[in-house]
């Protein structure tokens, strides 16, 4: 009875997400202006991020001090040769473009970053009003020199956008059970070195 159950909400839920896309395909966005941003090779702009694609999902990321920023930005690199095919992508942050090149190369991340500083881009297109450094994710759409805010989404625990919650949630598992750190690491019983200044 129970498998029934679960097979029945999974087709509830596989309509709403095409309810959902249709809404989002939709929606026709709001004009934004032109953002600066700093990167390691002097400023950029929102319109360059585009490249030569007419669609830019720009990534959130609270930076190299969240956890949970790391897990989805490790999961979306995965993604990223298939996500470029369709779309342009950058992750944003409010680290400095040293920083974020220092962590995304021990992550192994190959997006293209860009730093927003704190300032005004987050303030005013922050996935959450009145939040200033949240994770999520927006998708632009550009005509020309016009900018569109298309739609966004909020990234969180049991979201849509991380494979790792439904996988989880497959095994009966959730937030209340599984952190995410940013190596898993099991230390021995005995180190053979002695086991002085282990991190």
């Amino acid at each position: 009875m129970a498998d029934e159950k679960i097979i029945e909400l999974e087709g509830q839920i596989g309509e709403l997400i095409v309810e959902l896309n249709a809404l989002r395909k939709a929606n026709p966005g709001t004009p934004v202006r032109n953002y600066a941003f700093a990167t390691r090779t002097g400023e950029t702009t929102l319109l360059d991020l585009f490249g030569d694609k007419d669609k830019l999902l720009a990534i959130h990321n609270m930076g190299q001090g969240c956890r949970y920023c790391t897990l989805w930005a490790d999961g979306f690199n995965g993604l990223l040769a298939h996500l470029e095919s369709a779309m342009s992508v950058a992750l944003l942050s409010k680290d400095s473009p040293e920083t974020q090149r220092r962590f995304a190369n021990s992550r192994g991340w190959r997006f293209q970053l860009a730093s927003h500083g704190g300032e005004d881009y987050m303030r005013e297109q922050s996935v959450v009003p009145g939040q200033n450094n949240y994770p999520g994710a927006v998708v632009y759409e550009r005509d020309g020199d016009i900018i569109l805010r298309k739609n966004t989404c909020v990234f969180g625990p049991g979201d849509l956008y991380c494979a790792m919650w439904s996988l989880l949630g497959l095994a009966g598992l959730g937030e209340e059970e599984w952190t995410p750190q940013y190596a898993y690491w099991r230390r021995p019983e005995k180190l053979d070195d002695g086991g002085l200044n282990v991190l």
